[in-house]
């Protein structure tokens, strides 16, 4: 029986990850049991290996400059799991997702009796209800980020107005596949007949899957740098500049607060999105709207700063791609700075090209830690293994316990030095939670 907002989420989080066999079809007779939901929501579909949640950030800013109402969907959590499920930024809450819950249970306690594979996973049952919530709300448009992949994922089995595939890059390798073009494949799974699809800066491999697929299915396609540019300004303070060309406009003088090239790539690519999506229903635009949108787009996590002096930023870059674009906004960026860099990272990821990328930066002092995993299947990284991993000729600080690390950083650091705290987006919600709770206190 669920009564508490705890017995709701050990409910959730009690299903299992995965099954052996990747379907649509369950997560389909799921939706139908519950009245077809998903039939209800309008809006635009995310998927790609990095990026999908800022530019799910940026797409919601632009539609609510609009002065319409914004349902989203993302994962992980940093904070909370409700913030998974939220309308114009604003988390459901607990009252309510007790109650989807509730409603929810005894459709998955039917397919659990008659599924020979059993009834809907964790991530099913999450996405489930999240089409409950939507359609139920007053929503005027739903921004879904998808959960993993893309042609099998549970969020795939709804038709939006515009798709969006962000990057392309290696990540979840056991699930997706171990070339690019076969993850291409998966996330172009998203790719529906005649909707129109936006993708960002893609490997060539990965672009001519999006391109041979987008003809298949007469999706019209939108590609970053063929079909719409940037043109990046000298930064200024804590912002990106660039300005934006493309599907019939001109934007001068863009801002994101987001630092990075790519998060310049994912604001033009929401901002391809929401253009594309504006020429179906034939709104006009505002330039000044899309300024003020883009340049109040906050996404936590991501190169955030939780203190400014001494300056200390958490980022989570999870994977060899996000590690390879935080490598670069180090040296653009902070080049002329010492940066004391923590890392944590979860065991299944590509750890070593990871730390032989942050090893080999030259302003860079390492501190490699650990952290409490999601579950007992995923687990960070002994530090002792990413160290015995660095560059030849590098080495790196050692720590089982990453407040240990965080103490000797700080103790240190010099008035000019700058702290990252980077790794597994698990990692980075247990940083983010200590320094709001000290903030707090």
């Amino acid at each position: 029986m669920i009564e508490t907002y705890s017995d709701a989420l050990a409910f959730i989080h009690g299903r299992t990850k995965f099954k052996k066999a990747p379907t649509l079809q369950r997560m389909r007779q799921f939706l139908h049991e519950l009245g077809d939901p998903q039939l209800q929501v309008h809006g635009i579909h995310v998927a790609g290996t990095n990026g999908k949640g800022s530019t799910v950030a940026n797409l919601r800013e632009l539609f609510m400059a609009d002065g319409l109402t914004v349902g989203t969907f993302t994962s992980p959590f940093i904070t909370r799991f409700n913030e998974r499920i939220s309308v114009d930024g604003t988390p459901i809450s607990d009252t309510d997702l007790v109650a989807l819950v509730q409603q929810v249970q005894p459709v998955v306690a039917k397919l659990d009796a008659t599924l020979e594979s059993g009834g809907p996973t964790e991530f099913e049952i999450i996405t489930a209800m999240m089409f409950l919530y939507f359609a139920a709300q007053p929503i005027d448009i739903a921004i879904i980020e998808v959960g993993l992949g893309g042609l099998y994922d549970s969020t795939n089995v709804w038709t939006p107005a515009v798709s969006v595939i962000t990057t392309i890059g290696y990540d979840h390798m056991q699930i997706l596949g171990d070339t690019l073009t076969a993850i291409a494949t998966q996330k172009a799974g998203i790719i529906k007949p005649q909707i129109p699809v936006v993708v960002g800066k893609l490997p060539a491999e990965a672009q001519d899957v999006m391109v041979q697929t987008a003809a298949d299915q007469q999706a019209p396609l939108q590609t970053l740098d063929v079909d719409f540019t940037t043109k990046l300004l000298a930064p200024q303070g804590w912002q990106e500049r660039f300005n934006f060309d493309g599907l019939d406009e001109h934007f001068k003088d863009l801002t994101t607060p987001l630092l990075g090239d790519y998060q310049v790539d994912n604001a033009a690519v929401a901002l391809a999105a929401y253009l594309t999506y504006h020429q179906q229903t034939q709104v006009p635009v505002s330039a000044s709207d899309v300024k003020k949108a883009l340049a109040g787009t906050q996404w936590p996590g991501r190169f955030e700063r939780l203190n400014a002096d001494p300056m200390i930023m958490i980022d989570g870059a999870h994977n060899e791609p996000a590690i390879t674009e935080l490598a670069a906004t180090l040296r653009e960026r902070f080049g002329q700075q010492t940066v004391y860099v923590i890392f944590a990272v979860l065991a299944d990821k590509q750890h070593q090209q990871m730390i032989q990328t942050l090893g080999a930066l030259p302003n860079v002092h390492l501190l490699l830690t650990q952290f409490a995993g999601p579950n007992a299947k995923r687990q960070a990284t002994d530090p002792s293994t990413l160290a015995a991993e660095m560059p030849s000729g590098h080495s790196a600080a050692v720590f089982d316990n990453w407040q240990a690390a965080l103490m000797q950083a700080l103790q240190e650091m010099s008035s000019d030095d700058v702290l990252l705290l980077t790794g597994s987006l698990y990692f980075i919600s247990d940083v983010r939670a200590y320094f709001k709770q000290a903030d707090a206190d």
